[in-house]
């Protein structure tokens, strides 16, 4: 079980280091390109920094321990809850392209929804999932209705692909923890149709899906990206065009180094880079379940397992959104894109993961000792 765990370690820092050469690779282009004032290196740095800030807090996730992280898992949720709050109140929150997603805390901003992510599931599984199956509907649905308020305030960012994907890590947990399905099935259906019908009052929500149907409708606007994504995985062919020759990262298009930036790497590494690196995220994948599988206690089990769906999910909504077959949502790839709230999250994730692994060999090896 400890080489499944170093493994798994290795995928995740091959993924992260993959990402700083194309971060790299990408800006400094658009910095030589622009003539911007600065270096070429400097998003390279910044992702690096937050890759160091991840590792420290993964350090501290790993000192505390995820026992004791699920027993303060309440407070935890109360606490990120206000950060959600805070995002709507200037200066503290701030207002980027229209969304209210931002914190600014001494010069750095984070996004309070990417821990979100980590902290209902936690909530979740301390709350619900040893009972849930003795749960009654009203005591179920009380729980449900303190997970839909920060749900409600990460739509009103509005950040509906963060909302899509917790609602999907807890429709996984659901079914985990056995909950029976005439309990979530029907608020879950009441708070996507409401999701829904908010949702379609955005201007911006229903333009993206009239553009993923036909990107060629607004070449100029919405349609841009898309159109340009597959331009780019297109012309990488079967070996790609080398690195550091991408065409498309010369300001065609925008995002290179965040949403979208496995279509610059399909562009110079071609389909069998791809393949290598949904490989990669296969593996990742395949190593979190199997851990999963050799934990003792549920609630380890239950955290091993979402969090390895959660960072799965997510790299399939990326590679998905790049290659045209689902639309826009703003989801990054994990590990791989620009974006230090989404990499500090995945970082704590991995080290909750890699925590109840060393708790599994640490009792199978007092046991051994017994």
């Amino acid at each position: 079980m400890k080489k499944h765990a170093v493994f798994f370690l290795i995928v995740g820092l091959l993924l992260f280091f993959a990402g700083l050469l194309m971060i790299f690779d990408t800006t400094a282009a658009e910095v030589i390109d622009r003539s911007l004032d600065q270096g070429t290196h400097y998003a390279l740095v910044k992702q690096f920094f937050y890759g160091a800030i991840g590792a420290i807090v993964s350090y501290g996730i790993w000192t505390i321990g995820y026992q004791r992280l699920l027993a303060h898992a309440r407070l935890l949720f109360f606490f990120f809850t206000l950060l959600l709050v805070l995002v709507f109140i200037p200066p503290v929150g701030q207002q980027i392209n229209g969304a209210h997603r931002w914190l600014n805390v001494f010069g750095f901003s984070f996004q309070p929804s990417e821990l979100m992510k980590i902290v209902i599931p936690l909530f979740y599984i301390k709350e619900v999932a040893w009972r849930a199956k003795t749960l009654s509907f009203s005591q179920f649905l009380k729980k449900l209705i303190w997970i839909a308020i920060p749900l409600l305030l990460i739509l009103i960012e509005p950040d509906n692909g963060s909302v899509a994907i917790i609602l999907a890590t807890l429709a996984i947990l659901f079914v985990l923890t056995e909950v029976r399905w005439t309990f979530w099935a029907l608020p879950l259906a009441i708070f996507l149709v409401a999701g829904g019908v908010v949702a379609a009052q955005m201007p911006h929500v229903s333009d993206r899906l009239r553009i993923y149907l036909d990107p060629e409708l607004d070449l100029k606007g919405k349609g841009h990206q898309p159109y340009q994504a597959k331009i780019a995985a297109g012309s990488g062919k079967l070996l790609g065009r080398g690195v550091g020759e991408s065409l498309q990262k010369l300001d065609y298009l925008p995002e290179a180094r965040s949403d979208y930036i496995a279509a610059i790497f399909a562009e110079e590494f071609g389909f069998l880079g791809v393949l290598g690196l949904i490989f990669l995220y296969l593996t990742f994948g395949y190593l979190g379940f199997y851990l999963s599988a050799q934990t003792l206690d549920r609630e380890g089990f239950y955290l091993v397992a979402i969090f390895t769906f959660l960072i799965c999910f997510q790299a399939f909504l990326n590679l998905g959104i790049v290659s045209g077959l689902l639309p826009s949502k703003g989801t990054n790839l994990p590990f791989f894109s620009q974006g230090g709230s989404s990499l500090i999250s995945n970082c704590i994730i991995m080290a909750l993961i890699l925590n109840v692994s060393h708790a599994v060999r640490k009792e199978k090896y007092c046991k051994n000792l017994i």
